[in-house]
């Protein structure tokens, strides 16, 4: 296993309900991370076909149609579109997390597809509950999503999205699974609105959503590759964010990269800059922080506090013996 290498995270403006251009925009991604020496890549939550803001803010009625045309954007884990990016991934040697809408017959999950450095999806999750309107979208990952860190070259590279960056049972059994270098997977996030002209949670914000992820990176002593979305003005009419408070364009990126023991490792970029967040990390500083603090070894008491997981996914049928 190779101790130092080059991480990094995409903070770009996804092809906006188009699977074909962001398709493409993906592997130029890949092909320019392969260029600048990254080894591990990672993408935001659903970059693919991009996060539809407008479950937050428009009516059920007033998404109809557009969440018609996102469903039909979004993307098959076995498709030929998959199969594009799972080539650019073997040619460019990369290891790639990659956040997309994943389409399974006829309904959406929040998924993140692990592809290795051969093109192959070698571990495939969903996000294990969708955040409040999500649910209207997205359906529940599956036992199977709890695995969430898979072995490679460069280490062992974990991934959640999202909001299930706040849930301390699901960041637990990750850190039981050993992660080293993990993939944080958000959509847009903007700063908190002027309380007068809209009243909005502070937990829902760029500042807390990067809180979130950095405290995984002190709570779980591994390097966090926070990966995020731009949404730029000219797009917002076709989004259906014109008038929007909480929206501010060109915005929504907050990429970072955390050391093992929560501090930035990059200087930060404006909200609107698009491009591939990178710095080289070595593994072995993991060991600094683990000496301190191993919350799932000398630092635990599993005698006194355990966590109980259910491995085996639920189907939706199961055929009766003869």
């Amino acid at each position: 296993m190779t101790q130092k290498i080059r991480v990094g995270a995409v903070q770009a403006e996804p092809a906006w309900i188009d699977l074909q251009g962001g398709v493409d925009k993906t592997i130029q991604l890949i092909q320019q991370a392969s260029r600048d020496g990254v080894n591990v890549l990672g993408f935001p939550e659903v970059w693919i076909p991009g996060y539809p803001w407008i479950i937050w803010t428009r009516s059920v009625v007033e998404s109809t149609e557009l969440m018609h045309d996102y469903m039909a954007n979004s993307m098959s884990r076995t498709s030929p579109e998959m199969a594009r990016i799972c080539a650019a991934v073997k040619e460019a040697g990369i290891f790639v997390v990659l956040g997309y809408s994943e389409r399974d017959g006829a309904s959406l999950y929040i998924a993140q597809s692990f592809i290795s450095t051969e093109g192959k999806i070698v571990h495939h999750r969903r996000k294990v509950k969708p955040t409040h309107v999500e649910r209207s979208i997205w359906g529940d990952g599956q036992a199977d999503s709890l695995k969430s860190v898979v072995d490679t070259p460069f280490g062992k590279v974990g991934g959640l999205n999202c909001w299930e960056h706040l849930q301390p049972l699901l960041r637990y059994y990750e850190y039981c699974q050993g992660v080293q270098v993990h993939v944080a997977s958000w959509p847009p996030m903007f700063p908190l609105p002027d309380p007068k002209e809209l009243k909005w949670p502070y937990h829902e914000t760029a500042e807390a959503s990067l809180r979130a992820s950095q405290f995984l990176a002190i709570e779980g002593q591994s390097f966090v590759i926070l990966s995020t979305q731009v949404i730029t003005e000219g797009n917002l009419e076709k989004l259906n964010l014109l008038g929007v408070k909480v929206i501010q364009a060109p915005g929504g990126g907050f990429s970072m990269i955390f050391g093992p023991d929560g501090k930035q490792l990059c200087e930060p970029w404006p909200a609107g800059k698009e491009g591939i967040m990178q710095t080289d990390i070595d593994l072995r500083d993991i060991d600094y922080a683990k000496a301190l603090i191993d919350t799932v070894g000398h630092y635990s008491r599993p005698d006194l506090l355990s966590l109980l997981v259910n491995p085996k996914a639920a189907q939706t049928y199961q055929l009766m013996d003869s």
